[in-house]
């Protein structure tokens, strides 16, 4: 029987490795195509009957709009995604305005990529389209993977279906429950938040502006924008639920939902009765740890550093991710080893730090009473348009992270 190896390493250029990706979402397909773009083979393997997008609207920063156009595939991107005009948060309750930043082309213009929203699976759409144009990338469906070896040669990937699929490299870029991470790392569970997400895309209203919108409230928020070329408005509704445990019947029910944003101003109202209340959403994080690459096999997005929404930069970081990799398997070939290792080398203290504050920021955004005062006169002294506070999250000139408070556990239960 030939193996997977056989089957598609020739298709590398210039004794090029060639990549084996687990996961066929956003993460996988970049992978895919920034190793493409760089000459070596790659084989996506996907778990799911068809690869799709599951959930809705998404957020890309500057820093993922660079990816977007070093790969070649941001104007194909742009004919769906939306480019907000402005960033606002305002109090969910009284609908006051706490801050504005003007988005559109004067960030562009800064940090040399646009703000970009749109639905998840248009920017899949993009990233699958152009990883099979380069005539380097395979992908098969239906690959529940249930096993990894590595040895000095390559490493190999077994799948339920009894199939096996040896590369140079394994990536594991199948998300929060890694079977690549369980299989290697044998690690904790990933991090359960007591809060819960209710979401509805749907129709557009008119008067409703191209700007990103979050409402922020005590133990609560509420965020929209545009997406899919403006046609459709992605409502994103968040509490923490004080009932049951997370997963539980009596957690973060609708019923609950409703109590919670019962005192919210009327566009939040408007915004609740557009959700839909069938589907539930826990989010989930891990604290950072290193290990991501073993040997012949590394963690990407997800696998290695799943981070709730708050910041915006799930999706990013794991673009981020995929361009690392690919750039540090060019520049060793001959010993993707030493690539992989250097691959974390360069992205776990990045990853680790924006996984730090996005836990900060989701605190911030949630705080009530005295710090929600505080929170809101900060946002208020803050001069719009100043896009420092973002130079080291969207910036190319290596800008520090902010240091959440060090008395401040951010990965306590919250």
């Amino acid at each position: 029987m030939t193996s997977a190896r056989s089957e598609v390493t020739m298709a590398g250029k210039g004794g090029r490795p060639h990549v084996l990706v687990v996961g066929g979402g956003i993460g996988g397909f970049t992978t895919a195509l920034a190793c493409a773009r760089r000459g070596m083979s790659v084989h996506v393997l996907e778990r799911a009957p068809e690869i799709k997008e599951i959930g809705a609207g998404l957020q890309l920063g500057p820093n993922a709009g660079r990816v977007l156009s070093e790969l070649g595939v941001l104007n194909s991107v742009l004919r769906t995604a939306v480019l907000p005009e402005r960033f606002v948060i305002l109090d969910a309750y009284t609908g006051r305005e706490l801050y504005e930043a003007q988005f559109g082309w004067e960030l562009a213009e800064r940090f040399g990529a646009p703000y970009t929203v749109m639905h998840r699976a248009d920017l899949l759409d993009a990233l699958l389209e152009g990883s099979l144009s380069t005539g380097l990338v395979k992908a098969s469906i239906g690959k529940e993977v249930v096993g990894v070896e590595q040895n000095a040669r390559g490493a190999t990937v077994t799948c339920a279906d009894g199939s096996s699929h040896s590369a140079d490299v394994v990536v594991g870029a199948d998300g929060l429950r890694s079977a690549v991470r369980r299989l290697v790392l044998d690690d904790s569970e990933p991090v359960v938040s007591r809060y819960v997400i209710y979401r509805g895309p749907g129709p557009r209203p008119e008067g409703v502006e191209d700007a990103v919108t979050l409402y922020a409230g005590d133990g609560l928020h509420l965020m929209q924008y545009p997406i899919h070329g403006g046609e459709l408005l992605n409502r994103v509704a968040s509490f923490r639920s004080d009932r049951g445990e997370p997963g539980s019947d009596t957690w973060g029910t609708p019923e609950e939902l409703f109590e919670k944003f019962a005192d919210a101003c009327d566009p939040v109202q408007e915004a609740l009765r557009n959700l839909d209340l069938g589907k539930r959403w826990e989010q989930f994080d891990r604290r950072p740890m290193a290990g991501w690459a073993q040997g012949r096999i590394a963690l990407l997005g997800d696998a290695a550093h799943p981070m709730r929404q708050y910041l915006a930069q799930g999706a990013g970081q794991a673009m981020e991710d995929a361009v690392a990799l690919a750039a540090a398997l060019a520049d060793a070939p001959d010993d993707p080893v030493t690539a992989l290792k250097e691959y974390e080398e360069v992205r776990f203290p990045r990853a680790s730090a924006v996984q730090h504050n996005t836990r900060f920021f989701g605190e911030m955004v949630h705080l009530g009473g005295v710090g929600a005062v505080l929170r809101d006169f900060a946002f208020r002294s803050l001069q719009r348009n100043d896009y420092t506070l973002a130079e080291w999250l969207y910036g190319t000139g290596g800008a520090p992270a902010p240091q959440p408070p060090a008395r401040l556990d951010v990965y306590a239960e919250v």
